[in-house]
């Protein structure tokens, strides 16, 4: 199965909203939890609403395979 092709800001939108739920949910954070809720709302609509899903009949399981992308990315697979 071919892995689908995303555009490089679809995809660091996606590896930003990562990084910016991961550090929402670390109990380790005292503040600041108002500035990384916006920006994971701005993110959210940046990823959700891309002109890329647009383009063609992506379902649910391109936007599974975006997510799955990032992960291999941030994780510094190739």
């Amino acid at each position: 199965m071919r892995c689908p092709s995303f555009p490089e800001d679809l995809l660091a939108a996606q590896c930003a909203w990562d990084r910016t739920y991961r550090a929402l949910a670390d109990p380790a954070r005292r503040g600041g939890t108002t500035a990384l809720r916006r920006r994971l709302l701005k993110l959210s609509v940046q990823v959700w609403w891309h002109p890329h899903w647009s383009s063609r009949d992506a379902g649910c399981g391109e936007r599974v395979a975006l997510r799955g992308r990032a992960r291999q990315l941030e994780s510094g697979a190739p």
